[in-house]
């Protein structure tokens, strides 16, 4: 799933996970000052004929330093179009004294099911705008559908700016799983571990 499947799929589960679009009045928000993340590792997690899957996907530096840059690069492949609707389905866990436990999923934040990831895509970059740098410069698409075949994202640096967090959000390691499917038919699986520092 070249660099726009496997920025889809990542997309879709960071903005499970931070939707900024939801109201979040009630998880005591705050402007995180200086964040890192840090030991970000990842694999797929579908089985061996899914469709679409990450093939590779580097990030740095390490930590990573929000606000700050990041330099990323990415490969991936789907053997099927992904159009709409694409279930995608979330389990976050936190580990809380040495065991993992899932974070419920409270006004669409934590282990959620979203009816349709295309949804989620188009709320973070509306139909109609050009896809964000640097996809618009490699002619990658940023929202449904995407077309069967190999994508790649060369290494590219990015900025990333101030986040706002629930509180419980702000310091742990944390694990991530997201499931893609269509119709009930998974079509790819990634799962995410990372820990979160803040100040």
């Amino acid at each position: 799933m070249d660099k726009c499947v496997t920025l889809t799929v990542l997309l879709s589960v960071v903005a499970a996970v931070l939707q900024p679009q939801v109201n979040c009045t009630s998880f005591s928000l705050k402007k995180v000052r200086n964040l890192q993340v840090q030991g970000f590792d990842w694999k797929n997690c579908g089985q061996p004929d899914v469709p679409a899957v990450l093939k590779t996907l580097t990030l740095s530096p390490d930590p990573i330093a929000i606000p700050g840059d990041l330099t990323a690069s990415a490969t991936g492949s789907t053997s099927v179009e992904l159009a709409a609707p694409l279930s995608l389905n979330v389990i976050l866990e936190k580990e809380v004294a040495g065991f993992w436990v899932k974070v419920p999923c409270v006004e669409e934040l934590g282990s959620c099911h979203y009816q349709d990831a295309c949804d989620i895509l188009n709320q973070l970059i509306p139909p109609g705008q050009d896809c964000p740098e640097p996809l618009h410069t490699y002619g990658l698409p940023c929202r449904c559908p995407f077309k069967a075949g190999s994508y790649s994202l060369p290494q590219s640096d990015f900025y990333l700016p101030y986040v706002e967090l629930p509180y419980w959000l702000t310091n742990g390691n944390y694990r991530v799983q997201g499931v893609l499917a269509s119709q009930g038919k998974e079509l790819g699986c990634l799962k995410v571990s990372l820990s979160i520092h803040s100040n």
